[in-house]
Formats: C-alpha cells, sequence, structure tokens
C-alpha cells in the first residue's frame, strides 16, 4: 500500500472485504430486525408484511451504508466505515402512530411523517453542530437511558404477551358470556318481558388467561438469555460481538424443535423479490406527526455527530465541519429513502464503531462490502420471512440485552457527568427521567388535552428530550461542545 493512501481510503482484497463486511453485518443485524418487528406487531400487519418490513429495512441498511461510507457527491455521506441502521429512539413515537392507527394506514402515517423529517433533517443538517451545546453528556446520556427503559417494555411483552388482546392477563369467563348472550337473545325475542341489554354493556375480564406467560415460554427466554450471558462471557473477539444474535438463532433452533415454530410461511415465500417503494400506499404527510419526527431526528442526529467525532479519533482521520454536514445530511437523506421505502429514520450503529476500534480495521470499504451483503439480504424474502417466524419469546429472551444495554449505555455515559459539584445535574436526570415513564406508567394522561398533539406528547422519548434539554439550560446554560459529543460517544461504544 502506496504511504499516500489513508488507512481510511485502503482498497483490500475482495475475499478479506466480504468477510470483514459480514463481520459488521453480523454484529448489527440482531439491532436492524428489532424495529421492523415491533412496527410490523404493533400496527397488526400480516405476518408477509411484517417479512416484507424486514426486508426493506435489510435493503435500505444496505444502500445508507454504502452512501454513507462511499460518499455521494460533497453533499452526502462521511467517506468513513459507517454502518447505519434504524434509530431505536424512532421506535417510541412510531409505536404510538401504530397503536393509534393499525394496518396499512398507520403505515403510510408513518412513513410519511419519517419522509417529511428526512427532508428537514437534510436542510438543517449544518447547523446541528451548532445545537451541540444543548446536549452535553448529562442530556445525551439521560435520553439513551430513557430509549433503554422505554424499549424494555416491549422485550418484557415479548415474553409473556401483551397487556391487551388474546394474551392480556385476564380474560372473560366463557360461561358468563354464554349467559349474558342467553339472556340477551331471551330480551331481544318477541313478547319477552325482560328488559333490553343497556347499550355498551359487557362483562369485565375476570378469568385467568392460559395464554398470558405460560411456563414454557418463560423457561425458553431464559434460555435465550443464559445462551447470550454465556457467549458474551466466555466467548472472545468476534463472537462475543454476537451475542444476542447467537442467542437467537440457538433460541429459534430449539424453538423448531419444540414445534413452536412454523416453517410453512418461510417455505412459500419467494426466493427473490425486489424492494419497491410506497408499498402500502401513498404515504400520509400530517404536520404534527412531521414534527414529532423532526424531534427524533435533531437528537439522532446530535447522536451521530459524537459517533463521527469519535470515528474520526478511531480511524485517524480528523473530521471538518464540511465531512461532519456530509455525513448528517446523509442520516437525513437516509431517512428519505427509508419513508420511501416502506422502512425507517436511519442512524449509525454504535457497536460497529465498537467493531472498528476492536479489530482496527479502518478501510471504509469494508462498511461498503457489509452495505452490499445487506443490500442483498434484504432482497431475498425467505430471509424475512424467517426472521418473522420467529416466536416473539425467543425475541423477549435476546431483548432483555438488547434493549437493558441500550439503558445501560446511558448510564455509562452519566457515569462521566460531575453529579457532586454540580448537583443541579441530578435534577436533570430525574425529571426528565420521570417524564419519559409518564406514557409507560399513566398511558391515558392526555385523554383531556387536545387530541391534535398527542402523537407529540405520547412518547416517553421526546418528552424526556425535551424536558432534559429545557432542564440543562435552566441550571447550567447552553455548555454542551464537540468533546463532550465526542467523549459520550466513545463511552457508548466502548
Amino acid at each position: 500500500m502506496s504511504e499516500a493512501v489513508h488507512p481510511v481510503d485502503e482498497m483490500l482484497p475482495p475475499a478479506k472485504l466480504f468477510t470483514l463486511g459480514l463481520q459488521h453485518v453480523l454484529v448489527m443485524y440482531a439491532g436492524a430486525i428489532a424495529v421492523p418487528l415491533i412496527v410490523g406487531r404493533v400496527l397488526k400487519l400480516e405476518p408477509e408484511q411484517v417479512a416484507f418490513l424486514i426486508s426493506a429495512d435489510l435493503f435500505v441498511c444496505g444502500i445508507v451504508s454504502i452512501l454513507q461510507s462511499l460518499g455521494a457527491t460533497q453533499w452526502f455521506g462521511i467517506r468513513l466505515p459507517v454502518m447505519m441502521g434504524v434509530t431505536f429512539a424512532s421506535v417510541g413515537p412510531m409505536v404510538s402512530i401504530g397503536l393509534a392507527h393499525p394496518g396499512a394506514e398507520g403505515a403510510r402515517m408513518i412513513f410519511g411523517a419519517i419522509i417529511g423529517a428526512g427532508i428537514v433533517g437534510i436542510l438543517i443538517a449544518p447547523l446541528v453542530s451548532r445545537m451541540l451545546r444543548f446536549f452535553p453528556p448529562v442530556v445525551t446520556g439521560t435520553i439513551i437511558l430513557v430509549i433503554g427503559v422505554t424499549l424494555m417494555r416491549i422485550g418484557i411483552s415479548w415474553i409473556f404477551g401483551l397487556p391487551v388482546g388474546p394474551t392480556a392477563p385476564k380474560i372473560v369467563n366463557p360461561e358468563h358470556a354464554a349467559w349474558l348472550k342467553g339472556i340477551s337473545d331471551m330480551a331481544a325475542a318477541g313478547g319477552a318481558t325482560l328488559p333490553d341489554q343497556p347499550r355498551g354493556f359487557g362483562l369485565a375480564p375476570t378469568m385467568d388467561n392460559p395464554a398470558y406467560a405460560p411456563v414454557k415460554n418463560i423457561v425458553l427466554s431464559l434460555v435465550v438469555l443464559a445462551i447470550v450471558l454465556g457467549v458474551a462471557r466466555y466467548a472472545r473477539g468476534f463472537f462475543s460481538n454476537i451475542a444476542v444474535l447467537v442467542g437467537i438463532v440457538a433460541g429459534g433452533v430449539i424453538a423448531a424443535l419444540l414445534g413452536m415454530m412454523s416453517f410453512a410461511k418461510v417455505a412459500s415465500t419467494a426466493w427473490f423479490a425486489p424492494i419497491l417503494p410506497f408499498h402500502f400506499g401513498t404515504p400520509i404527510f400530517d404536520p404534527v406527526l412531521i414534527l414529532t419526527m423532526v424531534l427524533v431526528m435533531i437528537v439522532v442526529m446530535i447522536e451521530s455527530t459524537g459517533m463521527f467525532l469519535a470515528l474520526g479519533d478511531i480511524t485517524g482521520r480528523r473530521i471538518t465541519r464540511p465531512a461532519l454536514s456530509a455525513g448528517l445530511r446523509m442520516d437525513g437523506l437516509g431517512t428519505v429513502i427509508g419513508g420511501l421505502f416502506n422502512t425507517f429514520p436511519y442512524t449509525s450503529f454504535s457497536q460497529n464503531v465498537g467493531l472498528v476500534g476492536v479489530t482496527g480495521i479502518r478501510s471504509r470499504f469494508v462498511c461498503v462490502a457489509g452495505g452490499a451483503i445487506m443490500v442483498v439480504l434484504g432482497l431475498i424474502p425467505k430471509m424475512g420471512a424467517l426472521v418473522e417466524a420467529l416466536p416473539t419469546v425467543v425475541l423477549g429472551g435476546a431483548g432483555l440485552v438488547m434493549f437493558g444495554m441500550v439503558a445501560a449505555t446511558g448510564i455509562r455515559i452519566l457515569s462521566s457527568v460531575d453529579f457532586k459539584t454540580s448537583r443541579n445535574n441530578l435534577f436533570v436526570v430525574a425529571i426528565a427521567l420521570g417524564f419519559g415513564m409518564i406514557p409507560l406508567i399513566a398511558p391515558d394522561f392526555k385523554m383531556w388535552l387536545p387530541h391534535a398533539i398527542h402523537p407529540l406528547i405520547d412518547s416517553g422519548i421526546l418528552l424526556a428530550s425535551i424536558a432534559a434539554v429545557g432542564l440543562n439550560v435552566f441550571f447550567n446554560g447552553a455548555g454542551g461542545d464537540a468533546e463532550g459529543a465526542r467523549e459520550a460517544a466513545m463511552a457508548a461504544e466502548a
């Protein structure tokens, strides 16, 4: 290699590029499939549609990773080894939309909000670096902590069952329902003296639901968790980094052996299918939903700024303001592409930044190769169908680790915050955390507030973000800087 070629621009042999690129894919795979699974099931889509969301996500992950690492004109792409994936920060708002508008309509509203927010993200990218002062580690750490805690609810529901619907802890006693139906039929019969059933009258659930938290589900989740922990504890290097993926694969094998997993839809799914835009129809552009996603984009771009600065230190390439703006514009463009192709907002994955530091391989073409592999996986529908076929209980055992690690990352960032001499930081964390818990503990808190603002306040992540920024400015002023963002990112991927 010529000394004039920076390690970031080094072109490795094809076999090595493929191997190292596949390594990056495996490290991020579990995180990449989690969001489409969450959103697809909240939207109550058919299994085939959820599988399509997974394929679309893998496809766009690959495209955006290639554009970010390779660069697309001087305006887009950081040109560093970056793997892009769906940000967990967007899950809360999307789940809120999905619960209020299930089905294709909700999907169209989500994708419209994502496209709108991505366009705004492209426009504001040059301004984000000037907003760093509003996001010191005490703010970013708190936001990431709330993201993790919010996602833990989803992981726990994957294990035990959703608190509403077919897996609700309590159901209506069938004998009581039969008796009420008999009385209602008698009241409706001609000449009956019984009064008609009052409008809206119904029975309350009083019977334990055998579909909620069956022991075999709990045991399987614990087995998956044990496998993840065992791999993380005893494996070394690369295999330690893919502990969650190993746990999911092992859990899927066990579930299949126990007859808990059906491969019928996998067998009937095609081997190849293109990912076409607007699969669910024309996106719906709601201003409040777009504003909600714009707030998510700002948080995501601040996080990306820290990741880019940390990656610059790891690779030995100085990050200039134009390069930073190009990377952040790619976050925005990637989000627009995501919305067009039926998927979600994108950001750099911290675990892949950490892998660059662990392996010492700084070539951006490794992530270009990883992106190409993701594109191919996205074009193979059987991969998406196989992931969709996994019982949620398997994902729940891995989700405890995956989502818990997000919360732990927030705690790690907060560990660098000075709470002794700056005791006001305690107020920032405590109150912002409380705001983030409101939708989890009291989901109907907004019932008397204007319906138009419900999507904006229904996400604990957004409430915590707004509270943390406001409280930090109130107590500490706007004192964040690029060094603080870099340190927070280094703590997140360490």
